[in-house]
Parts: C-alpha cells; sequence; structure tokens
C-alpha cells in the first residue's frame, strides 16, 4: 500500500475484490458455480499461496475480505475444516499434485473435511493415538476409532493420523493422510452435546482403505505435519483468528447444497457496493455469516468470536445495563476482544517483515477460551433468571420464543452450554501452556523416556 492508499483510504486489496464482485457475484448461479468461481479467483481462501489458489495476503487481510464478501451480499467461501486446516497444511507439506487435486476441491467446495486425530486414550497426549495402517500394495489398511469429529457426518475426506510404525519412539511412527470417508469400513456416530446438538461425532474404522498416493509428507513423518494442521487450529480459533463458519451452505457431496440456488444462502447486503464502513476495515473483526444453517450447526459456535459486540447488543434496553459489574464485565470483553484484534495485526506487521511472534497462536487460543468464559458469565448475568431455561431442539426453542422468551436467549443460553469446549477442543489450555513454556520460554520438559522408548513398548493409557 503506497503513501496515496492511505492518505485517500484506498484499499486496492478490497478494491479489486468489490470489482471483481461486481463483475461475477450472480445469485442465480448454484452453490457450485458459484464456489468454482470465487475459488479459483483466489478469493475463498486468499491468504493460500498464489500459486495454490490464494491470493498471497495476511490471516487479517483475509478476514477482511471475508467481510468484504459477505457485506457485498454474495455467498461467502465454502468455510469449514478443509479452508481452516486441511488446506494450508496441504500447501506446506503437500506435492504439487496433492494441491492440485485437494486444495482445488477444498477452495471451490466440491470437498468437505474433517480432522480425525483425537481417540478416547489420545486426547492431550496426541501422539498415544493407536490406529493403525497397514500396508498394503499400494494401499493402506486401516483400523481404529477417532471421538470429537466435527464435522464427520457431513464430510468426503478426513485428515487422518495413524500409526504405521510402533516400533520407533510415538512422534516418529505416524503418518498423515487424505482419507476417503464415503466408503464401507467407515461408520461416523452422532455425540449429542448438552447444548441438545450434536456437533461431534465417533468415527469407526474397520478394515477401511485408503490410496498410497493418499500420503501427505512422507511415511511416518505425520507428527510434523500435524503441528501445522494444530497451529492453524490454534490461529483460526483464537481471539482475533476470524471465523470457521463463512456461510450457510455446507460443501462438500454429503450436505447437498452444492446444486442449490446460491442466493438462497447468501446474507443480505450490509452496505452499498464500494461503500466501506469503518468496522468493514476493522483487520480483526468478525464476519457475520449467512442465514442459520441445519440443525446439526450450531449458531453459537458462529456467534462465539463477537464476544463484546453480541452482549453489548444484549445488554442495550435490558436493566442489566445499569449494573456496574455487568458494564465492567463488557469492559473486560472488549478489552479482551481488542487484544486479540491488534495481537494479530502485531504478528501480521511481523511476519511482513520477516520475523515471527513465537507462541502467539497459543496465546490467543487461551484468551479466546478466556474470552468464551467471560461471555457466558456476562450473557447469564444479562439473562438473569432466564438463563435457566434453554431450548434443546428447534420445538424446544420455538416453544420458549412463543412463551414470550427473546428469541436472542437461545443463542446465549447455548453459548454458555458450549462455553467449556474452547478450553478442550484444538488442545487443551494446559497444553498450550506447556508448548509456551517449553518451546518458547525453554522451560525443562517433562521427565520421563516416552520420546526415546518405542511405542510398542510404552504402558497404554498411562
Amino acid at each position: 500500500m503506497t503513501a496515496t492508499d492511505v492518505v485517500t483510504g484506498s484499499d486496492p486489496l478490497l478494491d479489486e475484490l468489490e470489482a471483481w464482485l461486481t463483475a461475477n457475484w450472480d445469485p442465480e448461479l448454484t452453490v457450485a458455480e458459484w464456489w468454482e468461481r470465487l475459488g479459483l479467483a483466489g478469493w475463498s481462501a486468499p491468504s493460500l499461496p498464489e500459486d495454490s489458489y490464494g491470493h498471497s495476503v495476511s490471516r487479517s487481510d483475509a478476514i477482511r475480505v471475508q467481510q468484504t464478501i459477505a457485506g457485498s451480499g454474495a455467498l461467502g467461501a465454502p468455510a469449514g475444516l478443509g479452508l481452516l486446516l486441511a488446506a494450508p497444511t496441504i500447501v506446506a507439506h503437500g506435492t504439487r499434485e496433492q494441491i492440485d487435486t485437494y486444495v482445488r476441491d477444498i477452495v471451490t467446495g466440491r470437498q468437505a473435511w474433517c480432522q480425525l486425530f483425537s481417540e478416547p486414550s489420545a486426547g492431550s497426549d496426541l501422539a498415544g493415538l493407536q490406529t493403525k495402517a497397514v500396508r498394503d500394495g499400494d494401499e493402506w489398511t486401516v483400523n481404529g476409532q477417532k471421538v470429537w469429529t466435527s464435522g464427520g457426518q457431513y464430510s468426503d475426506l478426513g485428515m487422518l493420523l495413524a500409526r504405521t510404525d510402533p516400533e520407533v519412539p510415538k512422534h516418529q511412527g505416524i503418518t498423515y493422510f487424505a482419507f476417503p470417508m464415503l466408503q464401507s469400513g467407515v461408520e461416523v456416530r452422532p455425540l449429542r452435546e448438552m447444548t441438545g446438538r450434536a456437533l461431534f461425532n465417533e468415527v469407526f474404522m474397520t478394515d477401511a482403505r485408503v490410496s498410497d498416493d493418499a500420503v501427505i509428507g512422507g511415511v511416518d513423518r505425520g507428527w510434523a505435519v500435524a503441528n501445522t494442521t494444530l497451529m492453524n487450529e490454534r490461529t483460526g480459533l483464537g481471539s482475533g483468528g476470524g471465523s470457521i463458519m463463512g456461510s450457510g451452505a455446507l460443501p462438500g457431496t454429503v450436505a447437498g447444497h452444492l446444486e442449490r440456488r446460491a442466493g438462497d444462502f447468501a446474507a443480505q447486503p450490509k452496505q452499498p457496493k464500494g461503500k466501506r464502513t469503518a468496522a468493514t476495515k476493522q483487520a480483526g473483526a468478525q464476519p457475520k455469516g449467512g442465514p442459520a444453517g441445519n440443525e446439526g450447526e450450531s449458531s453459537a459456535l458462529r456467534a462465539m468470536g463477537r464476544g463484546a459486540d453480541l452482549m453489548i447488543e444484549l445488554a442495550r434496553g435490558s436493566v442489566a445495563a445499569s449494573d456496574p459489574s455487568i458494564r465492567q464485565d463488557l469492559a473486560r470483553l472488549y478489552t479482551l476482544g481488542e487484544l486479540g484484534r491488534l495481537n494479530a495485526l502485531r504478528l501480521k506487521a511481523a511476519k511482513e517483515s520477516g520475523s515471527d511472534i513465537p507462541g502467539m497462536p497459543n496465546i490467543a487460543k487461551l484468551s479466546m477460551s478466556q474470552i468464551t468464559r467471560l461471555s457466558r458469565e456476562v450473557g447469564l448475568g444479562i439473562l438473569g433468571a432466564a438463563g435457566m431455561l434453554h431450548g434443546y431442539d428447534a420445538e424446544g426453542r420455538a416453544q420458549l420464543i412463543e412463551a414470550g422468551g427473546n428469541p436472542r436467549n437461545a443463542l446465549v443460553t447455548e453459548m454458555a452450554l458450549l462455553s467449556p469446549a474452547p478450553s478442550i477442543y484444538g488442545g487443551t489450555d494446559q497444553i498450550q501452556r506447556n508448548i509456551i513454556g517449553e518451546r518458547i520460554l525453554g522451560l525443562p520438559k517433562e521427565p520421563g523416556g516416552e520420546r526415546t522408548t518405542p511405542f510398542a513398548d510404552l504402558p497404554k493409557n498411562a
């Protein structure tokens, strides 16, 4: 950006995007046709490299791109774990052929992805996973169980970690696969949460198959690949990190949205084309997304990153707005959100100058856990006694509204019930602190021989 751009308020990136949207957005296209245009033009995942279906922009600029698309009234990118995790991981570790196969189908919404990492006995200690993959000619046979698999019921492919060599230390014998979900050896079972929804799943693999050319990053080298995925996950889930919920349409062949009209999923324009508001220009604010999704998708997940904005809206017109403790917590919530936004800008500036801020994704993840807990306390404080009532399905939510409840109440109570999750998924808060302590501050690692003892010789479930 030049000095002239700063003086005039011009933003070449968003000017280019707005011109492209004016020329290309057509609500009568199918979702698949629109996502094909958006993805191949580099606007679905603009933070990816230019030679890998992106524009090589920073993460904060990518968020502004999402906001501009939503603000124009066009359908947003085919968001989900494919864009958030699989695409940047494959770009970093995959072959050119894998990028052109997998990443192309991600940015155009043709394939939906899930994450097959955690297991019943391998959560925080992910390297203790026991799902096995055994080579069989030019394929691998997979047996095992995964758990807490977000979106598994809609996914075409999964980011699978499997043990391929139990005779080496546990971090060394793991391989990362692009695993086909739609096969007879895979069973997906929903897990019902206390919110009433089923966002997560168990996945059972029994003699399932995956091709050898679906190995990402090399056989037995999956731990390094997995760390790239995890770092992108922590960055995306952290404060100031953006949103994985880009639109009301779901990517992939299972959900059945690809052949539907794109305009049916698009949000209403928030401002005239070419007129960017201060909120749109703000690098760390959250996109609002499209219409509410199906019963398996939580609006609370889409709202979590809004933090103070959502709670301030809720407090307006409420007697709680005059409560000094509520006002103080709203100020704290706003401050935490601003710190996340500014940290994202600090990281952007550091990377543009060729440096980095070690541990920032972990700090952002910890901050989001704190924001979510505080949002729970503030939200329930504003609702008062109404916060004890929750609709666990569509019928229950409708009954509460009919009985005189505020439609926003269901969002607040769902966020409250979901609030423990951010401190667990994507690596627990304790794991984030361990990483900061050991890798960033140089504190001694936990004692023990797990990094030198073959996995087969380690005690299990210890």
